[in-house]
């Protein structure tokens, strides 16, 4: 009974212990060179994702024939989502519209105004302190929000500031109506009714940092739209789209972007293609005296149906009965990746991939790992073949690799069955 006791525990911790991973059946490899010993991080670039696994389950990191844990970070704003900000003791002074602000407890460098009406240039001065009362306050500058839309230049409510934490703000608007328009209601009934909300966006010190995918300067006119066309190899994650137009083009613009993939896959009913719509835009001008400085020139853009195939993407400009821009690139960018590991010394390190066989690894170092300045910047080398590299050993089943084998046998069991039961017959018969 102790035997068998015993003989269980050892199968079950041969079970529970983790096949190492043998990078002879790992068909790429790259290497990473890191500054010294300790933690360390390399940037991952797109080139990666299509030799490797889905999520880069199958990526695996050796330094002398020792496997090293490792994390992915992917950049994101530590505060991913927006707030919203308390508006306390709205009213007006003369002409313009005042208000308090309890803000959001975290840095912030924007404020997002919803503000009803149309055509308008308004300045919002503002003003910040850690007092409750809102006394002892710092001036932290004025600002030009504006709607042009019947100018066709589109509208920004934002207030752009320095970072900073202070709990109470407040704002003062000084409303104007847009040059050549009669549509704004001044009244002080509608002034009083523009404000109605404060979003709090998470601040730009924190935001996501990209990588260009793959980018081109190949821009051709279709109609009334300026498109260009990218061929995107699989598993590539597209977050954003990003222009760049000519330094010599000064004038303003307020075009509609469309953004299209057209999946490669082997069944017609699984390609199936999306559309994501953005908006980019410059607006420098001055109206009523004031100034106003807004660009906008990428597009939030999460191509999902690239990540497991390869796809045609078509980045389309809708230029409507204006010339079309003088665009000199369009980028396909993913949000920054690196991976991080600690080395145990200065040596290179050798990350292979290519098993799709592999399922994700699973490390204490993964599930407590935390993001830090501190760490040593590291290289990822190009991309080659594993010279070590061997097929893995077909693990299926004898009777799945060699099906007749199982028909081969059940004939055999059939014509012994009948053979017994003639020679049964014939010993009746005697």
């Amino acid at each position: 009974m102790k035997s068998a006791i015993l003989l269980t525990l050892i199968l079950w911790q041969a079970a529970a212990t983790p096949e190492p991973t043998d990078p002879h059946y790992l068909r790429y490899e790259r290497t990473i060179t890191a500054s010294g010993a300790g933690q360390s991080c390399a940037i991952i670039d797109p080139s990666l994702f299509p030799h490797a696994g889905p999520s880069l389950k199958d990526l695996r990191l050796f330094q002398d024939n020792r496997e090293i844990p490792y994390a992915i970070t992917l950049s994101e704003p530590q505060q991913p989502d927006s707030d919203s900000a308390t508006i306390r003791n709205l009213g007006l002074r003369g002409r313009n519209i005042v208000f308090d602000l309890e803000m959001p407890n975290r840095p912030y460098t924007e404020l997002t105004l919803d503000l009803a009406g149309h055509d308008f240039i308004a300045t919002a001065t503002v003003s910040g302190t850690r007092d409750p009362n809102y006394a002892n306050q710092t001036d932290l500058g004025e600002f030009t929000i504006f709607d042009l839309t019947s100018q066709h230049l589109s509208r920004s409510t934002t207030i752009h500031l320095q970072e900073t934490s202070l709990p109470y703000l407040h704002i003062e608007l000084a409303v104007s109506p847009a040059t050549g328009t009669h549509t704004l209601d001044t009244s002080p009934q509608a002034l009083q009714k523009m404000v109605q909300g404060i979003t709090v966006p998470p601040s730009r010190e924190a935001q996501s940092l990209y990588t260009t995918a793959v980018q081109t300067a190949t821009i051709t006119p279709r109609g009334r739209k300026t498109v260009a066309t990218f061929a995107l190899p699989q598993r590539i994650p597209i977050e954003r789209v990003s222009f760049s137009i000519s330094p010599t083009f000064k004038a303003n613009f307020s075009r509609d972007i469309s953004i299209t993939d057209h999946p490669t896959a082997p069944n017609p009913a699984d390609a199936l293609s999306e559309t994501l719509a953005g908006t980019i835009l410059r607006v420098h001008l001055t109206q009523a005296g004031r100034e106003i400085r807004q660009e906008q020139l990428s597009v939030p853009a999460t191509l999902g149906s690239n990540m497991q195939s390869a796809a045609t993407v078509e980045v389309a400009v809708n230029n409507g009965d204006d010339a079309p821009l003088p665009i000199t690139a369009i980028r396909l960018e993913m949000r920054q990746r690196k991976i991080c590991f600690d080395a145990p010394t200065a040596q290179p390190l050798t990350l292979f991939y290519g098993d799709a066989a592999l399922t994700a690894p699973q490390y204490d170092y993964t599930r407590l790992f935390f993001s830090s300045a501190e760490f040593h910047a590291a290289n990822l080398g190009p991309e080659q073949f594993n010279p070590a590299y061997r097929d893995r050993p077909d693990a299926r089943p004898l009777t799945d690799r060699h099906p007749h084998l199982l028909w081969i046998a059940l004939l055999i069991v059939i014509c012994i069955l009948a053979i017994v039961a003639i020679r049964s017959s014939k010993t009746v018969h005697h």
